[in-house]
């Protein structure tokens, strides 16, 4: 890891999942971490410094990048995720994810990275999904837009090669977080099925045959923002178990 003396990591939607987890991570070693986030009631639970921030809004996320200052490392984690088949999928819910999951992104990445450029070392990842590389039901919005920051990291990383700036992301299968709590809800209310059958029947689509635990997640976006991984720009981590090759 490099060395956390005087770097910032600022967490996008850190106040819960992944996120906080990632928070979590960053601040067991030693780093100065802020979040960022919607939900008040959960940013003061956190345990972490907080900016209340819609990452959707062009002037929040300016205001807010001008308050902290210097980043170091930008974990884009903030996302939404609607379900319903392509002909139920409404313009306001297929907007909303793209303003979220792939806007947010675009927008927090853009607000720092001339500072990173001219500090000649900067991390920025982005968790995407396996969503990002494969279609499936009910999913078109939220795929679409994971997708879509998943184009941006890699023109990002175009852009930095060579200037100690990289762009990553990490695209992991269903992971126990909040979101999929709702996924599991959902299951459980259009069949009948108990929420562990619920819980599997999304296990399943994986080889892992278990969902991700939000930490293992963080491991992987701390290890790419680490100096051994200096080499690594422009690509997917995959956590999957092995079902996308």
């Amino acid at each position: 890891m490099t060395s956390a003396e005087n770097r910032t990591a600022l967490i996008t939607g850190g106040a819960k999942g992944i996120g906080l987890a990632c928070a979590t991570a960053f601040g067991n070693a030693g780093f100065n971490v802020k979040v960022l986030g919607r939900d008040l009631v959960a940013l003061k639970a956190c345990g972490f410094e907080y900016e209340v921030c819609d990452v959707t809004s062009e002037s929040e996320v300016s205001a807010t990048l001008e308050r902290i200052g210097q980043v170091d490392i930008l974990i884009n984690n903030a996302g939404i995720a609607t379900t319903a088949p392509v002909h139920r999928t409404t313009l306001a819910d297929w907007n909303s994810a793209f303003a979220v999951n792939a806007t947010g992104a675009f927008l927090c990445t853009r607000g720092v990275l001339v500072g990173m450029r001219q500090r000649k070392w900067g991390r920025i990842v982005t968790v995407a999904s396996t969503a990002s590389h494969s279609g499936a039901s009910y999913i078109a919005a939220y795929a679409a837009s994971k997708h879509a920051v998943l184009g941006l990291m890699r023109v990002v990383a175009r852009e930095v090669e060579g200037s100690g700036v990289t762009a990553n992301s990490v695209c992991p299968t269903f992971v126990r977080t909040e979101m999929t709590e709702k996924s599991v809800l959902k299951i459980v209310q259009l069949t009948g099925c108990t929420p562990l059958e619920a819980e599997q029947t999304l296990a399943n689509q994986s080889a892992l045959g278990r969902l991700l635990e939000p930490q293992e997640v963080a491991q992987a976006v701390i290890y790419l923002c680490s100096d051994s991984a200096s080499a690594i720009n422009g690509q997917s981590i995959i956590m999957d178990g092995g079902t996308a090759q």
